[in-house]
């Protein structure tokens, strides 16, 4: 890319921020060096995987990028066969966890991976070694100390170093406490010089102490004496630092040479987490500034939707929409001064850079960017004092250039083209090299002030006119880029709201040529009828935006009326449910009798009746049961509503044929709140009967209370030992009829090993009940052949 271009357009800005964003001097090295590229399959890889890091970050947070370090001169000196220091191996050890934390970070909970995920992919190509990263953790405390445990023998060297240190200390406070010495100590301190334990005497005494001297006091009134009592262990500590030193470099050198084995994978290693760092530094850019990923095209098109410059107040930056490279190639924008005109131009280049450069690029859904080998701008006043250029000579020594080398897969951006010289000269030549431009099949933006250019957009082939809007009645721009308008002189309207007289204002029009004048008044009719539109877009959308809210409205009301049907019905099936619950109740009543019975006959033909009862009272239940579930009770005597119903009053729900206490009064619908025995229902008034006016229908239609089932409760298996088959089958049939009622899905039949015959006769008949799935005799630790499992349908 031109270098001037990118200068001018502040793309180097935007590469401060990626740097500033990298969480390593290895991310922050590729930041620096990020620049634009032309190929479109780069491009679009290099979008990808840009968008890729910001989904991860998305869905996982921020990556764990800590201990991330520049070890390249380390691993330089493990290829010479250097010895690194302890510092240089942390690093390492850091860098190797870092890798291990990304990893473990890139997989999600069941360790799947995206595929086609480049950023989880970079991230997964780490190497990581637990053994050797632990390994120099275990043994290096900091830069420049090395763990007791490091080995057995430095342990036992600075064990014996302690133990000698102590044996001196308590020799010298021993000579320092003594009532012999006192006086000749200038304090009474254990101090340490040149690696030796000594105590400060009174330089006049010097001769009293016996001992070696290491050192004097700047004042010279103390000397630093070694007494002869220590020197011996003191020489003994001095050699034991002699073995640590040793023992510590040789503990170096089997670390380092621990790292030269991984010394590919640890240069891969760097490679990878200096682009890893870069790519999410990228996606953090994309983050922070609500950045998309602009749709790519080969064909120099481009479509920004709410773009917002990067570089300016992301609160307060009007957005813009700009298209170009479809119906035209070329576009003139005209506008008053601070209008934004340069903003756009800006605007549309640097967003060019940074998409071509891998940038996601603040703007809105839909964006569209196209590919360009060549960017160009002429922006900005390039005066040159040394070179004796005037601001027209350097634009133009700019623009000779571009159009040197443009060609059909260039963008060139030009900021007040033919300004600076005559008006009339510098208009034509704004045509011209706009012709130029657009017979060699360049995308050119032009910004002018010149009313020649807007006739020459409106008259010409594949140019359009673009303006930045301004309200007159403020004296403001509004920054808002309308394509297809061309821009309206505004020197008069503005003239006036600044008090000029009228009489100069209607001169200074007389002068204006009629060409001049049709045009103006032309501009003013578009841009009357462009605002007309807008405000009738603008009532149009009011009125959309309510008609949908109303929609919206009535949907949920037809929600909220389905769901109370539905709550409804729910609510009649349950107490449906209680009375066939009820039903089953008495339905065991009457199998106990019959049982009863059966023992005091013992006849086959009392078995053969009490069998065809009981299966025709299941029968019965069952086909209840069956038109439950398909609709709920009917409501039928709906009679006259009590009055003043009030909390505590005991009713009849008629439909339901069941008694309940009033928990909340009717309200202005007619829906009372009702606790029937567990739950509570909304009923209307008029299937609501107080307890004392319907004696005689209770009476007749019985008391209403409905107990809930025990097989609510029923327990998943049923002790049938000591029992005969008959009596055993009875239960288990009835058993059955209430887990299957109840929900359970397995059960457990327990009638013990004996002879087997119980456990056949019940097998056999488990055959034929319809409540059944399947059965199997137990496993070991279920029970064995003690017990059948039964799985219900």
């Amino acid at each position: 890319m031109n270098e001037r271009t990118l200068r001018v357009l502040e793309f180097d800005k935007i590469v401060s921020k990626v740097e500033d964003l990298a969480a390593s001097s290895l991310g922050k090295e590729l930041a620096s060096e990020l620049t634009p590229v032309a190929e479109y399959d780069k491009v679009h890889m290099l979008l990808k995987e840009t968008s890729d890091a910001e989904s991860l970050i998305l869905r996982k947070g921020s990556p764990p990028l800590g201990g991330v370090h520049d070890i390249r001169s380390c691993l330089k000196r493990v290829e010479l066969n250097a010895i690194l220091n302890p510092g240089e191996l942390l690093k390492v050890a850091e860098v190797l966890g870092a890798c291990r934390n990304l990893k473990n970070y890139a997989r999600d909970d069941k360790g799947n991976l995206e595929n086609d995920n480049i950023a989880e992919n970079l991230i997964m190509s780490l190497s990581t070694n637990r053994n050797i990263e632990d390994k120099i953790k275990y043994a290096i405390i900091s830069d420049d100390e090395i763990a007791d445990n490091a080995s057995q023998t430095l342990k036992n060297i600075r064990k014996k170093i302690r133990t000698h240190q102590e044996s001196i200390k308590d020799k010298l406070n021993e000579i320092l406490r003594s009532s012999r010495y006192q006086k000749y100590m200038q304090e009474a301190v254990v101090t340490i010089r040149g690696d030796r334990y000594v105590i400060p005497v009174k330089q006049e005494y010097r001769n009293d102490v016996p001992g070696l001297v290491h050192d004097m006091s700047s004042s010279g009134a103390t000397i630093f004496i070694e007494p002869m009592a220590v020197v011996n262990t003191n020489n003994n500590i001095k050699q034991l630092k002699i073995k640590e030193a040793a023992e510590i470099e040789r503990i170096l050198a089997e670390l380092t040479l621990d790292v030269a084995g991984i010394l590919d994978e640890l240069i891969s290693n760097v490679s990878l987490l200096s682009r890893i760092d870069f790519i999410f530094a990228k996606a953090k850019l994309s983050l922070q500034y609500n950045c998309v990923c602009p749709r790519l095209n080969n064909n120099k098109k481009i479509r920004i939707v709410k773009g917002r410059h990067p570089l300016l107040e992301q609160e307060t930056v009007v957005p813009i929409d700009l298209w170009i490279g479809d119906e035209f190639n070329t576009l003139v924008i005209t506008g008053p001064n601070t209008g934004g005109k340069t903003v756009t131009l800006k605007t549309v280049g640097l967003f060019t850079l940074m998409t071509q450069a891998g940038l996601n690029i603040p703007a809105g859904d839909g964006t569209e960017m196209g590919i360009y080998n060549k960017v160009f701008a002429d922006i900005g006043d390039e005066q040159s004092i040394e070179q004796s250029l005037s601001t027209f000579s350097s634009h133009m020594s700019n623009i000779v250039n571009i159009l040197r080398y443009a060609d059909d897969r260039s963008l060139v951006l030009f900021d007040e083209l033919g300004a600076g010289t005559d008006p009339t000269e510098g208009a034509a030549l704004a045509m011209a090299i706009l012709d130029r431009l657009k017979k060699i099949g360049a995308v050119a933006i032009a910004t002018t002030h010149y009313s020649e250019l807007k006739i020459y957009a409106i008259s010409t082939e594949y140019v359009e006119n673009a303006c930045c809007e301004f309200d007159v009645e403020t004296l403001r721009p509004t920054y808002r880029l309308l394509i297809g308008v061309p821009g309206k002189s505004n020197a008069f309207a503005i003239s006036k709201r600044l008090g000029l007289s009228d009489n100069i204002i209607s001169q200074a029009k007389e002068l204006l040529t009629k060409e001049d004048i049709k045009f103006e008044d032309m501009l003013m009719s578009i841009e009357k009828n462009r605002q007309d539109t807008e405000k009738e877009r603008i009532n149009a959308e009011v009125y959309k935006n309510e008609i949908e809210k109303l929609k919206n409205e009535l949907e949920e009301q037809k929600r909220a009326l389905e769901s109370q049907k539905k709550k409804l019905i729910l609510e009649s099936k349950q107490e449906a449910r209680y009375i066939l619950l009820r039903a089953r109740e008495e339905a065991d009543e009457i199998l106990k009798e019959m049982r009863k019975r059966q023992e005091i006959s013992k006849t086959a033909s009392s078995n053969k009746e009490a069998e065809e009862l009981r299966t025709k009272l299941k029968s019965s239940i069952d086909d209840i049961e069956s038109s439950l579930s398909e609709a709920m009770m009917p409501r039928e005597s709906l009679v006259k509503p009590p009055d003043n119903l009030k909390p505590g009053d005991s009713v009849v729900i008629v439909s339901l044929n069941k008694m309940g206490t009033v928990v909340t009064p009717p309200d202005k619908n007619g829906e009372a709140i009702i606790q029937a025995g567990i739950i509570k229902i909304n009923v209307h008034v008029t299937n609501l009967k107080l307890v004392d006016e319907q004696k005689q229908v209770i009476s007749k239609i019985g008391s209403g209370k409905i107990g809930v089932s025990k097989s609510m409760n029923i327990k998943n298996e049923i002790d049938l030992r000591g029992m005969s088959l008959d009596e055993a089958t009875m239960d288990v049939s009835k058993y059955l009829d209430d887990v299957s009622l109840a929900g359970l899905k397995e059960v457990t039949l327990i009638h013990g090993k004996g002879t087997g015959t119980l456990r056949s006769g019940l097998q056999q008949y488990l055959k034929s009940n319809p409540h059944v799935a399947s059965f199997r005799t137990g496993k070991f630790g279920e029970g064995d052949s003690g017990v059948t499992i039964v799985e219900i349908k």
